[in-house]
């Protein structure tokens, strides 16, 4: 295993009332009575968001422990704390305005970015996976731009919104590409670019800081891993450890494809954006674009494509039972907006919508 990278995943929930399914503003209050079980949780921009942290791990059987734990705590504190706690890309259903939690910062980009910041409530997944460098970091990116759109359709889960079907299986990265840093990255050649990139959009005070490069993949700026951050949070475990899995794949593969010089796959702006448009919409159960033919296929065809892209990394780290299954699982039941929407069917009433989001959020508990 020395030549197969360790990851870590965040995953960010949102806070609801039990009975209206609204959110609810108790971030403070549930990190607190997380702190008292030995689970530190992040404040997120909106109060009614928490986001949890697993440690480095080289196993997805690892990491599934540490992401089952860090969701029962996390629910049993929200339950203490009067909230009940969703992996759920939106709320499907939501007040009129989010409050912005009371931190310095916080208050500094809800004044700067008005209602795209108060109109929240989105929750994502990040994947952290090693790489040698910021450069290596950065050569990745470049070669996972054209997998992003897949890993977005495989992870959708923000199909109801407002207490209606948005037409879409991730709306959730719909309204994410409002803000200015947001979105598939750029080709960067090297780290400098990247660096002087974001100098620039933070000296035009287009961000107000580098923790606002909010790119779909990104060298993390605090580690010395890759980040991917295309993702809804799945709506189970399951479901994110899968994602995890790919990814790691993905990178894996991206790092051996450089270190051998293949070219990267040429993209257009508007291919890419195409193919994004394509995922949000359609989700795992529609067509997708297919980047390198420049053709519609159906997108379980394209993730299938994928998985054998990346088959020999998934070989090397052991992941590809994992995936094989994961990937079944979702053919069989579907994933969060495929869940979403057959709920929301039975009586268009958004509380079916949100007890099926309560059971999948706990679902690998049984």
């Amino acid at each position: 295993m020395a030549d197969v990278p360790t990851l870590g995943v965040e995953e960010e929930f949102l806070l609801v009332d039990p009975a209206s399914g609204a959110p609810i503003a108790r971030n403070r209050e549930v990190a607190d009575g997380a702190a008292a079980k030995d689970v530190e949780l992040q404040l997120e921009l909106t109060s009614c968001q928490v986001e949890t942290a697993t440690g480095v791990v080289d196993n997805v059987g690892d990491l599934r422990e540490q992401l089952l734990r860090l969701r029962h705590t996390s629910a049993a504190a929200a339950e203490d704390a009067g909230a009940r706690l969703l992996a759920v890309g939106l709320p499907p259903t939501l007040p009129h305005d989010f409050p912005v939690t009371d931190t310095p910062r916080y208050r500094d980009i809800g004044r700067r970015y008005g209602m795209i910041a108060r109109e929240q409530g989105i929750c994502g997944c990040h994947v952290h996976v090693a790489v040698p460098d910021r450069d290596a970091a950065v050569a990745v990116s470049n070669r996972l731009r054209p997998w992003l759109p897949l890993l977005l359709a495989l992870t959708a889960n923000s199909a109801i919104y407002r207490n209606a079907d948005s037409g879409h299986a991730s709306w959730r990265s719909v309204l994410w590409a409002r803000w200015p840093s947001a979105g598939p990255p750029p080709h960067f050649d090297s780290a400098d670019e990247f660096d002087a990139a974001v100098q620039m959009l933070s000296h035009t005070g287009v961000i107000r800081d580098d923790g606002m490069v909010y790119w779909d993949v990104r060298p993390s700026a605090n580690f010395p891993t890759v980040e991917v951050r295309v993702a809804d949070v799945p709506a189970t475990v399951a479901e994110t450890v899968l994602f995890a899995a790919v990814v790691r794949g993905c990178v894996m593969t991206a790092l051996e494809a450089e270190r051998h010089g293949e070219p990267v796959l040429p993209l257009t702006p508007y291919m890419l954006k195409a193919a994004y448009w394509k995922a949000a919409r359609e989700g795992v159960d529609g067509d997708g674009v297919d980047l390198e033919n420049h053709t519609a296929a159906p997108m379980t065809a394209l993730l299938t494509g994928l998985v054998e892209q990346i088959r020999p990394a998934l070989e090397t780290a052991g992941d590809l039972a994992v995936v094989t299954a994961g990937l079944d699982r979702i053919a069989e039941v579907g994933n969060g907006a495929v869940r979403q929407r057959r709920a929301w069917q039975r009586n268009h009433d958004v509380a079916d919508v949100l007890a099926e989001a309560a059971a999948a959020t706990l679902e690998d508990l049984k």
